[in-house]
């Protein structure tokens, strides 16, 4: 996996985190969820990431 997609996927993780914990603050059901989506896209990309750097070695 290389730094740059690492760091986007972390960001991606991170700015999911934040628009939960915003909608869970707020009682916007539909933010929260968006946010744990955006988490689970950030976990996919990574796994799929990993997968790429398993097969070139």
């Amino acid at each position: 996996m290389s730094g740059v997609d690492k760091v986007k996927n972390n960001m991606d993780d991170m700015e999911g985190k934040a628009k939960e914990g915003l909608g869970r603050a707020t009682g916007d059901r539909d933010t929260e969820a968006e946010g744990r989506a955006d988490q689970s896209k950030a976990d996919l990309k990574n796994a799929g990431e990993k997968v790429k750097d398993a097969f070139k070695h």
